[in-house]
């Protein structure tokens, strides 16, 4: 979508900073309630659409898909979305040559296995189940958002317009309201600012927002693998002593001579000192250490597209997710570590939480930039998101060691939750975005 509207004065009731993959979901949410919205991005949206820029994918709880559905973005990123039908983690070592983890049951007694079969929907005549959750590639979440916010913005251009690529280059906040000048010159008049602009949010540090960071002294190393074996909807996490492994499922691919090729999303956790060296391996014997730390489950790996990324790892907080007439949502108010997978489902909770607070209050005829509204949008996220933010430091901290100790006592809690089944579904409940005060999005509900 071009920046067709650049130059042009306007007044609309909510301004977004940052057209990511939480700022465009936030923005046609509130546009296909009725509310006016400026979507400001400083990236051309032809660099989001390149997969050249974003070799990440991404976990979508069920909560989060429901959620989707209800924007009519899932459509449009569903063909690139594989199920997770069970999840398998184990401590350490990898599986022994030649043995496959079997589906449902067959886990040893050191792992963990949640299979999606253990929790039924009750909500039709005849229970059933469905995917805990699904792996989508970065890239074609973005192109589904941008395709979505084209189609929103074709029926009524009033309703949600994005100016991109541009910046905010001066915001005023204050009590009546919002007033923006844009890089282009152009100024942008609104009740409230929301702040979807990553982990370096400009918007938060220019509210003087301060954050709580920590460094985990780890780096994700990001990549598409190629194996032999289908994975069968598996999602596999190892913990190593640097870190959590994940091999999550990924749609199939064909190859150049029309093969088709199975493919997992890599999320190698490794400590800092030692990326400089594993990013400089050539392909082939990147391969082999993959293929040392995950076993031989899944036949050989390979790398595929040549390609992988870097990521370091922090933990970031802000002490508090709103101002005079703003909002932080997303990476802007929380990174949390990769081992749960849950970092854009809590950004697409808070994308939720809060349009239902802006259309409420809007309904009722009240200033949707108010206090009181936001306010009511902070107490809902922050326990969610601290709770979330203490599950995964603690997870990291507990498995990224290898003291016998602590290992032995992590592998008979890992055994002992495999063996009961009700807390196996409560944490299953949880994973899948479907524990807690839940938005109407997220119940699949229209705002």
């Amino acid at each position: 979508m071009a920046a067709r509207d650049a130059g042009r004065d306007r007044d609309a009731e909510v301004l977004v900073a940052g057209g990511g993959m939480v700022g465009l979901a936030f923005a046609i949410a509130l546009a296909e309630a009725g509310v006016e919205v400026v979507v400001v991005d400083r990236l051309d949206p032809a660099q989001q659409r390149d997969e050249a820029n974003d070799g990440r994918s991404s976990a979508i709880a069920r909560g989060s898909q429901q959620a989707l559905a209800v924007l009519g973005l899932w459509d449009g990123m569903a063909p690139a979305a594989a199920p997770i039908i069970d999840i398998r983690i184990s401590d350490g070592l990898p599986y022994p040559s030649g043995l496959r983890p079997r589906r449902p049951g067959g886990s040893s007694a050191l792992h963990l296995h949640f299979a999606s079969a253990e929790v039924a929907e009750e909500d039709d005549a005849r229970p059933h189940h469905r995917p805990l959750g699904y792996i989508v590639e970065n890239t074609a979440i973005k192109r589904a958002s941008l395709d979505r916010a084209r189609a929103v913005t074709a029926i009524d251009p009033a309703k949600l317009d994005l100016r991109a690529p541009a910046d905010i280059a001066e915001l005023q906040r204050r009590p009546g309201g919002v007033t923006a000048r844009l890089s282009d010159g152009s100024t942008i008049r609104a009740r409230l600012v929301v702040a979807a602009d990553g982990r370096r949010s400009a918007t938060r540090e220019a509210a003087g927002i301060r954050i709580m960071e920590i460094d985990y002294g780890q780096t994700a190393i990001v990549a598409t693998v190629a194996h032999e074996l289908p994975h069968d909807g598996v999602a596999h996490e190892h913990f190593l002593p640097s870190g959590p492994f994940a091999l999550l499922p990924m749609t199939d691919a064909k190859d150049d001579a029309g093969k088709v090729v199975h493919r997992s999303s890599l999320v190698w956790t490794e400590k800092r000192g030692l990326i400089a060296a594993m990013m400089a391996l050539d392909e082939d014997a990147f391969a082999l250490e993959l293929q040392r730390r995950f076993g031989n489950s899944l036949g050989q790996l390979s790398l595929w597209g040549g390609r992988r990324w870097s990521y370091p790892l922090t933990l970031l907080h802000a002490e508090r997710y709103i101002d005079t007439r703003l909002a932080l949502i997303g990476d802007a108010a929380h990174g949390i570590h990769p081992i749960a997978g849950q970092g854009l489902n809590l950004g697409l909770r808070d994308v939720a939480a809060l349009a239902e607070c802006i259309v409420d209050a809007r309904r009722l005829g009240l200033d949707i930039g108010s206090a009181t509204v936001l306010e009511r949008y902070q107490r809902w996220r922050r326990l969610d998101t601290m709770a979330l933010i203490a599950a995964t430091d603690s997870l990291n901290r507990l498995f990224s060691n290898d003291l016998p100790p602590v290992r032995l006592l992590r592998d008979l809690g890992l055994a002992a939750v495999n063996r009961m089944p009700p807390l196996k579904r409560f944490f299953m409940r949880h994973a899948m975005g479907l524990v807690g005060d839940l938005p109407r999005l997220v119940k699949g509900e229209a705002l």
